[in-house]
């Protein structure tokens, strides 16, 4: 059995939300501590972490518990950067392969770093009868989110390929649905796509959020 890819000194970018494998972050950096970081990404084509909180604030601030962070996160690369003012970087980043913490460290300016162990991506796997409902929906849910907000980085257009593979379709619902972020995290971690596209179905049907 072959070693899972490693990386050493993975700068992290903790967050109170979640960054899923294709899916688009927009970031507006400000903290003296990230912006050094995202600068140097930029130039090197270098990815950086995005892992969600399990508890403190994306802000530090003085006298505030340390963050505690998700041991499972996602490489963001940054795909369009500009600086509107001093002190200000936005960016646009897109998600790449999961990963799992293997040890962190809090460096003295409050950047995290981290050795990270790649974790496989998706496996494609079509969508099953039983499930096509979810595809068709968010179909009819990104065609009306081009229409209403046709700038919006999730306002996609999705091909026939993504709309049949349980792990793309789970994951961008799993963007869309206003569920706790817990859950978010939990379906995220899971290896098996089509399990992950099942529990969405699961939270779909609950919700009424989507007819299925």
């Amino acid at each position: 059995m072959s070693q899972p890819l490693t990386l050493t000194s993975l700068p992290l970018f903790p967050l109170a939300s979640m960054l899923f494998p294709g899916g688009v972050l927009a970031l507006r950096v400000f903290e003296v501590r990230y912006l050094d970081m995202v600068r140097k990404c930029h130039h090197a084509g270098a990815p950086f972490g995005v892992v969600s909180l399990r508890s403190g604030q994306e802000v530090r601030r003085a006298g505030a518990p340390l963050e505690q962070l998700h041991d499972v996160g996602t490489l963001a690369r940054i795909e369009h950067l500009e600086c509107p003012q001093p002190g200000l970087i936005t960016l646009e980043c897109r998600g790449g392969q999961r990963f799992r913490i293997v040890r962190s460290h809090l460096l003295p300016h409050g950047l995290w770093i981290a050795d990270v162990e790649l974790l496989a991506d998706d496996q494609h796997v079509p969508i099953p009868q039983h499930l096509a409902a979810t595809s068709r929906s968010l179909s009819q849910v990104l065609a009306s989110l081009r229409e209403r907000t046709p700038g919006s980085p999730v306002a996609i257009t999705p091909t026939a390929a993504q709309l049949d593979d349980c792990g793309w379709v789970a994951n961008r619902w799993c963007e869309l649905l206003p569920v706790p972020l817990e859950l978010k995290q939990r379906l995220m971690q899971l290896d098996t796509p089509l399990v992950r596209l099942e529990l969405v179905g699961d939270v779909l049907e609950r919700t009424g959020i989507a007819p299925l």
